[in-house]
């Protein structure tokens, strides 16, 4: 069972998963209007994967004998600046994400509550892979600069990895 302070703790973690997902959602929706197709599939992967992370977190929640809040979102922005500004924004983003999951794991330890803990550690673990892969992607970004031939070439490798992910061949 649940404690109620851990309960509140994961509900946020739902309503920040779920807010993830239509921020990835709304970047790529403007990725896709500007030819950006790699970095649209990207990022509409991502927002699928986001709401599959709020999914497992609301079971979770209720096989614990607690309740998952389905959150009202806020509606995300719908224009960005450019790629780069797009990618900064993840990279901030996963990094909130890391330390409000950082939060809930120190909540579980106060508690005592190690099974929670224990679920936890997955969610630590897909952000330190979600971190890394928005500084590669910056790293990449900063090389190119402001090359459009560089931004064409990134973009397609952008699709060709999104597309091997949808087979099952991940390349991570």
């Amino acid at each position: 069972m649940l404690s109620g302070k851990i309960e509140d703790a994961l509900n946020k973690q739902i309503a920040i998963e779920a807010e993830s997902s239509q921020f990835y959602l709304a970047m790529a929706s403007w990725a896709e209007t500007q030819g950006l197709n790699g970095t649209s599939t990207f990022l509409y992967e991502h927002s699928d994967e986001e709401r599959m992370h709020m999914l497992k977190l609301v079971h979770f929640v209720n096989e614990r004998g607690g309740k998952a809040i389905i959150p009202v979102l806020q509606q995300p922005p719908s224009e960005f600046e450019s790629i780069t500004n797009i990618f900064e924004s993840l990279l901030n983003h996963e990094i909130m994400v890391s330390e409000q999951i950082n939060h809930v794991v120190d909540i579980c330890l106060q508690e005592k509550d190690y099974t929670t803990h224990n679920f936890m550690q997955w969610y630590v673990s897909e952000q330190i892979e979600e971190e890394a892969l928005a500084r590669t992607i910056m790293d990449k970004l900063n090389m190119i600069g402001t090359d459009k031939g560089g931004l064409y070439l990134f973009d397609r490798d952008l699709e060709r990895i999104s597309g091997s992910v949808n087979k099952g061949q991940s390349t991570e």
